[in-house]
């Protein structure tokens, strides 16, 4: 038979109040036990007395018996002091991603990269664009101020012609 040393539930709904329960492994959490060897309401203060209440007398007997207890009752009892306090248990495997959402994660990033390069890409052409645009305008600079270095000095406008007549004033009306 192997014995636990644990938490059996009672209270109401959402008002949670264990009993420290010494039980075949076998029965269920609330059901039939061995002894109570103490109490446990995590609804109070950490720093109140009546949180957590133990036999100790009683627990170290089911200890040297062999019986074991579970996570949570090994962390309380090494708070007590009748045990010393387990590793905490971290399992970091539980944390990642399951399957389907790590092939999200794969597509996210592979279309995040190529937006990235399609991004990088456009802003090369507009890089190219305004550099052919600037060697244009100053091809097109060189050729206008070659037309006017090549233009002869005898083309250049004489006086111009007077401008057409200017209206006839109209005489006021009497």
């Amino acid at each position: 038979m192997a014995l636990r040393i644990r938490l059996s539930r009672g209270g109401a709904k959402k008002r949670p109040y264990y009993r420290i329960v010494i039980a075949d492994s076998r029965y269920p959490r609330d059901g039939r036990f061995i002894e109570k060897v103490g109490t446990y309401n995590p609804l109070l203060p950490k720093d109140a007395e009546n949180r957590v209440s133990l036999n100790e007398e009683r627990i170290r007997h089911w200890l040297e018996t062999g019986a074991r207890p579970s996570d949570r009752v090994a962390r309380i009892l090494g708070q007590a002091g009748l045990m010393a306090m387990p590793a905490q248990a971290n399992n970091p495997k539980k944390a990642t991603p399951k399957a389907k959402a790590q092939e999200r994660l794969v597509e996210q990033e592979a279309a995040r990269k190529k937006a990235a390069e399609e991004a990088k890409a456009a802003k090369e052409a507009a890089k190219e664009a305004a550099k052919e645009a600037r060697e244009a305008a100053k091809k097109e600079a060189a050729e206008k101020a070659a037309e006017k270095e090549a233009a002869p000095a005898e083309d250049a406008p004489a006086e111009e012609a007077p401008a057409e007549k200017a209206p006839a004033e109209d005489a006021p009306a009497d």
